[in-house]
């Protein structure tokens, strides 16, 4: 991955890139967990994936070659290992919280739980990880924590930007996963090794039943 140099001339830019940062990943999301009817969920997805695509096409220094695959750098033993253990602490989980939901998909409607198979990797994982890892690092690279904290804040806005599902649980779920997701684009180097994690994340919490949680039909707000 190319060097992350978003160069600005502070403080004027510096304070408009911090600006630009808030609105994005704070005001947008609680605007739209307040404000906006669950099933708008997906437009509001795609709405600020195309925000977040002409912003990164005005990045400095950006070049949309950086989203190439980087085979070299991916670990196919990691891939394996996060398949199982994914599988093994979503299968209990569920157990423990939602016993009733248990494979629920898998077994009252598998065509469903293959179109999501099928639409969760393009649909939902690819954009998320566009808009909050490489957009994230490589447009406010110079605005960021050091080191760690740049990670947590990085897990805290992804997390964030799921309020619209009003659940404890997936504020937790979003923001490990979010750890996750942002070690492995930074240790690999790969946006696209991200996005697979991401999607096998996201399938299997649907296929074990954790899905009910992700669905804008089941929001429930507090208020």
């Amino acid at each position: 991955m190319s060097a992350e140099s978003t160069v600005i001339d502070p403080p004027v830019a510096r304070t408009r890139l911090q600006f630009e940062f808030g609105l994005f990943y704070v005001a947008a999301p609680l605007l739209i967990a307040v404000l906006l009817p669950p099933n708008w969920m997906f437009p509001a997805l795609f709405g600020f994936t195309g925000l977040g695509i002409v912003l990164l096409h005005g990045t400095s220094g950006f070049q949309w070659s950086e989203l190439r695959y980087d085979w070299a750098n991916w670990s196919w033993r990691e891939l394996a290992l996060f398949l199982v253990v994914m599988s093994v602490f979503c299968v209990a989980l569920i157990q423990v919280i939602r016993p009733d939901a248990a494979f629920f998909l898998l077994r009252r409607q598998p065509e469903l739980l293959v179109a999501i198979w099928i639409g969760y990797p393009l649909a939902s994982a690819l954009p998320q990880e566009l808009l909050f890892r490489t957009l994230f690092f490589r447009r406010y690279h110079a605005i960021l924590p050091g080191g760690r904290g740049a990670y947590l804040l990085n897990a805290a806005v992804f997390s964030f930007a799921h309020l619209m599902y009003w659940s404890w649980i997936v504020a937790a779920m979003t923001f490990a996963g979010g750890l996750l997701f942002t070690w492995a684009y930074r240790k690999r180097g790969s946006f696209v090794y991200a996005v697979i994690l991401h999607a096998i994340a996201g399938n299997i919490i649907f296929a074990v039943g954790l899905g009910i949680y992700f669905y804008s039909g089941n929001v429930q707000r507090p208020f």
